[in-house]
């Protein structure tokens, strides 16, 4: 790779740049995303894809997050800097965190989104009431022993955490 520095700006302006281009091919929404590394190179840049691949998961955040883990090949992007066109929903704040990213930057509230209609704001809910809504989902916990022998075996085979 060569390194490149890039400013904020110019960085933000790729994801959004990204976002429109699949969002007016009607492959997702006006969401983008970048990753640089510790330093200054651009791993990625993606956008948000959900409709285009029929996949709820294929948000920009997550696109990105999995383009920059390929061309570092690892799932650890310690040192990364992960910039979205919005704050991010639940699921790719998630993503980020167990990628190990530690800096976010985004455009974006969340009040944003939920002003045009997206349901973030409706998911977070959903976790600080204690993920007690069934009308939103049934959560059961069953076969806890058969499940359990699995992680035995993997935590017995010194297997990787992460």
């Amino acid at each position: 790779m060569i390194k490149t520095l890039h400013n904020d700006q110019s960085i933000m302006q790729q994801a959004i740049k990204q976002a429109k281009k699949t969002m007016n091919e009607d492959l997702g929404g006006p969401f983008g995303a970048a990753i640089i590394d510790a330093d200054g190179t651009i791993l990625s840049v993606s956008s948000n894809s959900v409709l285009g691949d029929h996949d709820p998961t294929a948000h920009a955040e997550v696109n990105a997050i999995r383009m920059a883990g390929q061309k570092k090949n690892s799932h650890d992007l310690s040192g990364c800097v992960l910039y979205t066109t919005a704050y991010p929903c639940p699921m790719c704040l998630g993503a980020i965190i167990w990628a190990n990213i530690k800096t976010l930057v985004y455009g974006c509230r969340p009040e944003d989104a939920d002003a045009i209609g997206f349901r973030d704001d409706f998911i977070y809910s959903f976790i600080e009431k204690g993920r007690s809504d069934h009308s939103v989902l049934s959560i059961k916990e069953k076969h806890r022993d058969e499940c359990l022998k699995l992680f035995e075996e993997y935590q017995s085979k010194n297997k990787t955490l992460y």
